[in-house]
């Protein structure tokens, strides 16, 4: 058994960081630091710097000296974070610009000078790479990964966690400006040219797993467009003819404007109009049946990699939100034993999420709740919110973020039905998951959560009846706000309340 002092140095040794990816893209050359899980891993430091190796492929064929100077002042930068972070464990890989570059192999001699291994992929390499990154963003996705880079386009098939074909198009944000400058038509023409010559345009089934800062920058404009209730463009599903229209507003924008746009950086909004031309080509040519925006690929798709299968099998939901309420007083323990407490009034709700999934959503905002309720009363609810609806989390559809918002204003005793929930889930589902977290907050307040309190009663529906059993040794505990909690929930619910301790029963009234 795990003492409590070696559980605290278990949580501490998890949130060192310990592992890196360096990514010397064609636009941008970036560090990533990671710490926690190896199948959820956090972000510990996430720098990038803007260096355009590949802003003059289409006119040189070379990467400038500029550019490249920029980039080795940055890698060095990196390179001495990394010594004194003491991460050993460190990924280097370069991507479109320095693969297609002539001088390509002379930078990369700069770049081992600086104490780095780059590892340089091929196209096929960085699509089957990104496509890891989906699988282990979306477990079971199906349909095709379009990564968008500064350099490139790459598109590779998804389906049963696995990846095939792979090909990569010089179709990136930095060449498309040469392309679209002969007008719109040549910018189509030369895409679907591109798109046939690959053998892409016969369309594949399934929907378009959109990876790329643009692709996110493209999402965040549809986003606030719609006045979605979502800021994270993560999981964000969006369909065909909401695609359609969303291009030809972008394409039309002026930069300036959609730079205006919260979640769409400069850097991002001036390369936004000639992508979202180039999406409406993908729409018309691929067919896909939707679009949905990952925040992983290639950098989470090299640590997905090195994963052994166990590791791949863990579910990256609760997987994170276990190593989020850790350190938050919420271990995975004690909320399986509360969500197990609670199971018997759960259930009712119309939810696409259902039987096993429901589950999951439910021990997920279990550990939530269990996190929040060791804040302070006044900045609780708005901080839960937060968690739930703003914080990125893996493998979490719209609706589900909404189940988990409805459950935490449950346990933070606010059962009531927000507007913008409403627009992510039915309204059976969310006054479910709302019943989720009245219970939840009924078993806190029970004993504090305590293994003893929980051992000692039980929680039941019975012939319409909410019925809390206590153990008479444990009476004193069945009192005061218990009581109230119980009328709540049974109220929600739409049942009576019966409160018992032994074989003495005490119906309680409103």
């Amino acid at each position: 058994m795990i003492s409590r002092s070696g559980a605290r140095r278990a949580v501490a040794a998890m949130d060192r960081p310990d592992r890196a990816v360096i990514d010397i893209g064609s636009n941008t050359v970036r560090l990533v630091v990671y710490s926690g899980s190896s199948r959820a891993p956090e972000v510990f430091l996430n720098e990038k710097v803007s260096a355009r190796l590949g802003q003059d492929l289409t006119t040189t064929g070379l990467m400038p000296d500029k550019a490249m100077d920029a980039a080795l002042t940055s890698l060095a930068r990196f390179a001495t974070i990394l010594v004194d972070l003491d991460i050993e464990d460190v990924q280097t890989v370069a991507t479109a610009a320095v693969r297609d570059a002539a001088n390509g192999a002379a930078f990369l001699d700069r770049v081992r000078a600086l104490g780095l291994d780059p590892r340089l992929l091929s196209g096929e390499e960085e699509a089957q790479i990104s496509a890891l990154g989906v699988i282990g963003a979306f477990p079971g996705a199906r349909g095709t990964v379009a990564d968008l880079g500064g350099g490139s386009l790459e598109l590779v098939l998804i389906g049963d966690d696995t990846s095939q074909g792979g090909v990569s198009l010089p179709l990136g944000t930095l060449r498309l400006p040469a392309l679209r400058g002969h007008g719109g038509e040549a910018l189509r023409k030369r895409v679907a040219e591109l798109i046939h010559q690959a053998g892409w345009d016969a369309g594949n089934p399934g929907p378009l797993y959109m990876v790329g800062g643009t692709w996110r920058a493209f999402a965040a404009y549809a986003l606030r467009d719609a006045g979605h209730p979502l800021t994270d463009p993560h999981g964000y599903l969006m369909d065909p003819a909401e695609a359609e229209r969303i291009t030809r507003k972008v394409e039309k924008a002026a930069p300036a404007d959609l730079a205006k746009v919260k979640g769409v950086s400069n850097s991002r909004a001036a390369g936004l109009p000639d992508a979202a031309a180039m999406l409406r080509v993908m729409l018309e040519e691929l067919k896909p049946e939707g679009l949905i925006f990952s925040a992983w690929g290639l950098r989470e798709g090299l640590l997905y990699h090195r994963l052994d299968d166990t590791a791949r099998r863990q579910d990256p939901l609760l997987s994170a939100i276990a190593q989020f309420t850790e350190p938050r007083g919420a271990s995975v323990t004690m909320a399986t034993t509360i969500a197990a407490w609670t199971a018997d009034v759960t259930g009712g709700g119309d939810s696409a999420h259902s039987g096993l999934e429901s589950e999951r959503l439910r021990l997920a905002a279990t550990m939530l709740a269990v996190a929040a309720a060791r804040l302070e009363p006044n900045m609780r609810l708005r901080h839960a919110l937060d968690w739930a609806m703003e914080k990125r989390w893996l493998a979490l559809t719209p609706e589900g973020r909404g189940l988990l918002a409805a459950a935490l204003h449950g346990a933070c005793g606010k059962p009531v039905m927000p507007t913008d929930l409403l627009r992510l889930a039915s309204e059976p589902a969310l006054r479910e998951a709302v019943a989720w977290g009245l219970a939840i907050r009924l078993c806190r307040r029970l004993g504090a959560g305590s293994q003893v309190s929980l051992l000692t009663s039980t929680l039941r529906r019975e012939d319409g009846k909410l019925v809390l059993w206590v153990d008479p040794a444990r009476a004193a505990l069945a009192t005061g706000p218990v009581t109230g909690d119980l009328r709540n929930l049974a109220a929600w619910l739409g049942l009576e309340c019966d409160l018992r301790v032994a074989e003495r029963t005490a119906t309680l009234t409103a």
